[in-house]
């Protein structure tokens, strides 16, 4: 039981690092970052603020939000099951809202990977520019990396059912609060990020930042890699862990 444990949070953590240097990469490409975390890196861009810093304050927000929503859950509807929030299933509220809270220090952790991700990888444009790595193909074949890479991040954390991103936890909740399927909230969640990084970047940078084709590919990729990830090491990893 105790060697299930040791993989379950080895995995857990690799996860978080693996999920953290994707979704850094994608933003090193110059290509669009990812529809999740679009709208604290534009405004880091905009205003030079520290892009894990605002990662960490939007993640702040999505907690909150999922405790409101977990309330109103509560009070309204029934408890739907869940693969994200399992926990949320068969224990009182409180308990839930008490596993939201441990986001909050998960996000910490999570953010200052990217502050260390940020600062270890180069702009790959500027840095390389005139060379294979700088030009567009070059640059499109690290979007693929940063894409495999957040995929797999994300399948391995949540796959351990422990606490989950909150990016991920803020999906869980809209669709339990709305009865929708979560691929579908996530979709329109996805949406609403991308809105608000449009505008965010037209109104006070008069230009789009953080939007491109990085952006389009994740959206449609980071899915497509789960679904993978989950076929070839799923049944394994949970074999290691413990998980039935």
């Amino acid at each position: 039981m105790k060697k299930a444990y040791l993989f379950r949070g080895f995995f857990y953590l690799l996860g978080l690092l693996v999920l953290a240097l994707g979704i850094t990469l994608n933003t090193k490409t110059g290509l669009g970052v990812s529809p999740i975390i679009s709208v604290s890196y534009s405004i880091s861009t905009i205003w030079n603020l520290n892009f894990g810093n605002m990662t960490l304050v939007l993640y702040a927000l999505f907690v909150v939000f999922e405790m409101i929503l977990h309330v109103i859950r509560n009070r309204k509807y029934s408890i739907k099951e869940g693969a994200v929030l399992e926990h949320a299933n068969q224990v009182n509220l409180k308990l839930v809202l008490f596993m939201d809270v441990l986001q909050f220090p998960l996000s910490l952790i999570f953010t200052r990977f990217l502050n260390i991700f940020s600062g270890w990888l180069p702009d790959l444009q500027k840095t390389y520019g005139g060379s294979f790595v700088g030009s567009f193909a070059g640059r499109g074949l690290f979007l693929v990396l940063a894409i495999i890479l957040t995929g797999a991040g994300a399948a391995m954390s949540l796959n351990m059912r422990v606490i989950p991103n909150p990016g991920d936890g803020i999906v869980q909740a809209i669709a339990d609060c709305t009865g929708k399927g979560v691929g579908f909230t996530k979709n329109c969640f996805d949406v609403v990020n991308i809105s608000i990084t449009i505008t965010v970047g037209l109104v006070f940078a008069g230009k789009l930042v953080g939007i491109g084709l990085g952006t389009v590919l994740a959206v449609i990729g980071v899915g497509r890699v789960i679904a993978v990830f989950n076929h070839l090491y799923m049944e394994r990893m949970d074999e290691l862990a413990g998980i039935g």
